[in-house]
């Protein structure tokens, strides 16, 4: 890398909604930098940017790819870092890695289309991930029924009216800086005078010139624009027609000259102290993507935010608290691997083999104690369960897993005792999909997708009383011991034990009273319903017998476990579900669809609020019904809803449907039995 001042860098994420023309703005604009020698395409599989098989096939963009070069303007060189993220919302973990590692964000907007719910949901992750520098870039203006006036004015609905073009089309293959030129059409110079306007608002001296005089020089505005896009008060527009490469160079200029420099935004650590954008001040740095190269193992992209790192370098990671040693600093473009001899403030690159890092993770200096908050990414909202193919993938299935949850957060992994199943959990259908295809391709792992069984735990609502006298002789010492016990329903935020020996007189022994607590403990693994899991449940024992010589520790254990079923079986044993809380949000126009589809899931809705220019739906539904709900809302709404899902609580399961699950576990007994 070039010695330039961090004042001369530009560090930037690209987002919007899938489809909005984001991956082919990043084609037009690496082809600009000279990063790739011809305009790469989506749809024929050459973007620089979705260069992954998955992305090739699926022509949608999986993961964020980071990219750097050198620009020119006038006498002055700057360095543009950009990422491309995702538009598709499986794939919401990459954009808040990428979001987290940019100083201002770019948020591509169709001419057709206009704002769509994906921009809405870019615009929404940039104010909560802590990134309030916000620009608009208006795509395909060279499409048919392309409005430049209906995209501008949709984009102005939903965000404000300090959302200002910068550059707009002058004629159908121009477009023009309506900052700088000056004998404008009609239209563009009440755009002029709007962006000059916006400008005076951030400066009390801007504005009282801007009343005395009606206008302002190219140069106040810019100074304006600075301080007002800085702020987040301010958000440019610019309009660009990628295909042709045109509006590409008044955008680079546009930024190099008044979006903000690394420092601009303020990185804080978790003590709420700012890191300065310093590169003699001391190395800091966070891991805001892994992922695994075929050839490279394991690789981190950092973004550094203070200091300078050079290869051979010691460094700690004070996430984990460990060392690692740097071996090289690579900047990723495409398939090709660039060794670069350093990187400072507002840099991504690349470091492979750090043995002990991951996602989220602080970089430091030895010695520099500073840790960064964690990326907060959301909880998973699709389940499925795997199953090796072959013995063979069951044997590496353990590791090619651990291998996918180093590499992306937002996937979780559980092996459920209850169903004794291998449980994947992502953000949706297409999320997982990938997982399974990168799964084979890293580690030539295949498995099969289930669906999950239901984690059912069961429960009594009334009292029950039980006993068992296990006596056995078969020639020596024998077996004995019995067992009075009560069992009654337990309330969740009940205090007190929930195990009590209520004996007198010695009836059983103390010595022996543990293995009456084990054998209870035991039966509750496998309740008297369907063999479930048992819970919130008090048990007494109030009376029992043992023999001098045949009582035994084996023999209480199982007089207890069998008189816990027996007392379950008295006190109106029922089946519990886990229900999940569910936060929808969609557009307006399927209100009506969704919360008529709520009751066909044995769900219902518990509120509705607007939240900036969209629906958000408050429900609750079971478990059971929700496996396949991601698929379903994308098909439902045309992929602009998305959701979130929480555990919430057990309930009981309505007779109907237990008695067909209280049969199909009968009917698994029976097999298992056989077999």
């Amino acid at each position: 890398m070039s010695e330039l001042p961090v004042s001369n860098v530009r560090n930037f994420v690209i987002l919007g909604h899938s489809g909005s023309g984001k991956t082919t703005l990043t084609d037009a604009v690496a082809f600009k930098l000279g990063l790739n020698d011809r305009m790469g395409l989506v749809a024929n599989g050459s973007s620089i940017s979705d260069t992954a098989e998955e992305e090739k096939n699926r022509k949608i963009t999986i993961f964020a790819n980071s990219f750097s070069a050198a620009y020119k303007l006038a006498d002055q060189e700057y360095r543009l870092v950009f990422t491309d993220a995702p538009g598709f919302m499986d794939f919401y973990g990459q954009i808040l890695g990428a979001i987290r590692s940019a100083d201002f964000a770019l948020i591509t907007v169709d001419a057709v289309s206009g704002v769509q719910v994906g921009t809405r949901r870019a615009w929404k992750a940039c104010k909560e991930g802590g990134l309030s520098s916000t620009s608009f870039i208006i795509t395909g203006l060279d499409k048919e029924n392309a409005s430049f006036e209906k995209t501008l004015a949709s984009i102005r609905n939903a965000f404000g009216v300090n959302c200002v073009p910068v550059t707009a089309p002058l004629t159908a293959d121009t477009m023009v800086n309506i900052l700088k030129e000056e004998n404008l059409p009609e239209h563009l110079a009440e755009l002029h005078n709007s962006l000059a306007e916006t400008a005076a608002e951030s400066d009390d001296a801007l504005m009282a010139k801007f009343f005395e005089q009606g206008t302002l020089s190219p140069e106040e505005i810019s100074i304006g624009l600075k301080d007002g896009i800085r702020s987040g008060a301010v958000h440019p527009i610019y309009s660009v027609m990628p295909l042709k490469g045109i509006g590409i160079s008044e955008l680079l200029d546009s930024m190099c000259r008044i979006l903000p420099c690394p420092g601009s935004r303020v990185f804080s650590n978790t003590e709420g102290q700012e890191i300065k954008a310093d590169p003699s001040g001391p190395f800091v740095a966070q891991v805001w993507r892994t992922t695994t190269d075929t050839f490279l193992g394991q690789l981190n992209y950092i973004r550094i935010l203070s200091g300078t790192l050079t290869p051979g370098m010691t460094i700690q990671n004070n996430t984990t608290d460990t060392k690692e040693s740097v071996s090289a600093l690579l900047q990723v473009v495409g398939k090709k691997q660039n060794p670069v001899p350093k990187a400072g403030p507002g840099d991504i690159v690349a470091l492979p083999k750090l043995k002990n890092t991951k996602t989220g993770n602080t970089l430091a200096a030895v010695g520099n104690p500073t840790k960064l908050p964690e990326i907060a990414f959301p909880q998973p909202v699709m389940y499925m369960s795997l199953t090796a193919r072959t013995q063979a993938d069951d044997d590496k299935l353990s590791n090619a897993i651990h291998r996918l949850l180093d590499g992306d957060p937002t996937l979780h992994y559980e092996k459920q005792v209850e169903t004794k199943q291998i449980i994947l959990k992502g953000l949706g259908d297409v999320h997982i999909d990938v997982a399974v295809s990168l799964m084979k391709s890293q580690s030539n792992v295949s498995v099969d997708l289930a669906t999950p069984k239901v984690p059912y735990r069961e429960t009594v609502t009334m009292l029950g009383n039980g006993h068992y006298r296990h006596k056995k002789q078969s020639g020596g010492r024998g077996q004995f011991g019995e067992v009075y016990l009560r069992v009654s329903p337990r309330r969740p935020d009940e205090e007190g034990e929930w195990f009590q020996n209520k004996t007198v007189g010695g009836s059983i022994p103390g010595n022996f009273m543990p293995a009456v607590h084990k054998g209870v403990i035991e039966g509750m693994l496998a309740g008297a319903v369907a063999g479930y899991p048992v819970q919130n449940i008090n048990v007494e024992i109030y009376d029992g017998s043992y023999h001098d010589v045949d009582s035994s520790e084996i023999a209480f254990k199982i007089a207890g476990s069998r008189a816990l079923r027996e007392g379950m079986s008295k006190a109106r044993p029922v089946l519990l579900e886990p229900i999940m809380r569910l936060k929808i949000t969609i557009p307006e126009a399927f209100m009506g669809s969704i919360s008529g589809d709520m009751p066909h899931k044995r769900g219902r809705v518990l509120g509705m609020e607007a939240e900036e220019g969209i629906q958000v739906i408050t429900a609750e539904a079971p478990l059971a019904e929700l496996f396949k709900y991601a698929a379903e809302l994308r098909s439902i709404t045309g992929g602009q809803g998305s959701f979130t899902m929480d555990f919430d609580r057990y309930d009981i399961v309505p007779s109907n449907v237990a008695q067909k699950i209280i049969a199909e576990a009968a009917k698994h007994r029976t097999h298992e039995d056989e077999d």
